[in-house]
């Protein structure tokens, strides 16, 4: 990863519809070399997809919530391919700590946070965090520092 394909990855975090053209006009690049950078960087798997970012509040969903789920003994891993199933579920991560998972999940309404967690609690113990506003968004990956 030289400066340029960290250039590259910087403009596609910011809009993944930038044309290899605008790309290269901005980082003083051909559009053919851009577009071979990138296809190099999808074939090593740097970049994983690309994604369209859906705002849950325009599509019906009033919630967004934080649920972390503590799992009983022998739970968890029945709870793994389980989680996979919730369309509630925007985001899930196995964590360290007293809990196991947390979950970044959208709802319609409170009647639907108490139904989805109704779901859970046979898994385990769950704690529940509304998210009040978005504070950073779409964080994007950043060269390291070489002194770290």
């Amino acid at each position: 990863m030289d400066n340029q394909n960290w250039k590259i990855l910087k403009f596609l975090q910011q809009n993944s519809r930038m044309s290899n053209a605008e790309i290269g006009r901005r980082i003083g690049m051909s559009s053919p070399a851009v577009a071979e950078r990138i296809k190099k960087m999808e074939d090593a798997e740097v970049i994983e997809g690309y994604t369209t970012f859906v705002s849950p509040f325009e599509v019906g969903y009033q919630l967004k919530a934080l649920v972390t789920l503590r799992a009983f003994m022998g739970m968890l891993k029945p709870f793994l391919e389980k989680v996979k199933t919730y369309d509630e579920v925007v985001n899930c991560y196995r964590i360290t700590g007293n809990e196991n998972i947390v979950m970044e999940v959208v709802l319609k309404n409170q009647k639907h946070l108490e139904a989805f967690i109704d779901q859970l609690i046979i898994y385990g113990e769950t704690k529940t965090q509304i998210v009040l506003s978005h504070v950073v968004k779409h964080s994007e990956v950043k060269p390291l520092n070489k002194k770290h």
